[in-house]
């Protein structure tokens, strides 16, 4: 009867006071982000374990591996991992392309299908050679092409990022627009690469994970932490 009593006594107690912090640390560390984010709201001595860099240092490899850029918001000198971890998968998450977005990285460019034959016969893209033609974006608002680009001709672009938004911070129009050619929409891939699109071209950011202190826009640090973001 006695050890009946300690097994239910040793069940209703706190699994960190049962395991103590550094194997519950291994515990957590084996469970996905979600769960982990989770235990952080079940007392302020888990949240002290479930937080700790150490943990999440891992987390934010694994999220990373495969994406085409990290958040430069993600990259703040002295933020913690698990602010680190949260911002990227808001960022990752985020639909409207800003100007530090089309400035930081490289575009590959071609044609599509209903652009113009003549056109199309200049673009190594539907002529299967290699490399793609690219596009680059300033701060000033304008854009250039490489060295011999057929396609480009030394004409002056400048380009313009157009966003309608209604009640509540709803997005109803986003669209970048490039000179007075037709307006591009703006999608993201899974792998957080950004591409841009009307009916003649398309334009598709050139991976570049490994740019030190990230890409995109630099948001506050002081962000809250909420397990419903990692669903």
């Amino acid at each position: 009867m006695e050890t009946e009593e300690k097994l239910r006594s040793g069940v209703r107690r706190d699994p960190l006071e049962v395991f103590g912090r550094d194997i519950m640390m291994k515990i957590l560390s084996n469970l996905d982000a979600r769960s982990v984010a989770l235990s952080l709201l079940v007392s302020r001595a888990w949240h002290g374990v479930a937080s700790s860099d150490s943990l999440w240092s891992s987390k934010c490899e694994e999220l990373w591996h495969g994406k085409a850029h990290i958040p430069r918001a993600s990259q703040v000198r002295g933020l913690s991992k698990l602010a680190a971890y949260s911002i990227s998968v808001m960022d990752g998450k985020r639909a409207r392309i800003m100007k530090d977005d089309l400035c930081d990285h490289v575009w590959e460019f071609h044609f599509n299908k209903a652009a113009p034959e003549y056109w199309r016969n200049l673009d190594p893209y539907w002529k299967g050679t290699s490399p793609l033609m690219r596009r680059y974006f300033h701060p000033d608002g304008s854009q250039t092409a490489d060295p011999g680009d057929k396609v480009w001709g030394g004409h002056e672009c400048c380009y313009s990022i157009v966003t309608s938004i209604i009640g509540e911070g709803k997005i109803r129009s986003h669209y970048v627009r490039i000179n007075r050619w037709p307006q591009m929409f703006v999608s993201r891939n899974r792998d957080w690469s950004w591409e841009m699109s009307n009916c003649l071209y398309c334009y598709s950011s050139v991976p570049d994970a490994d740019k030190i202190g990230g890409t995109g826009p630099l948001y506050s640090p002081s962000v809250n932490i909420f397990p419903q973001a990692y669903w």
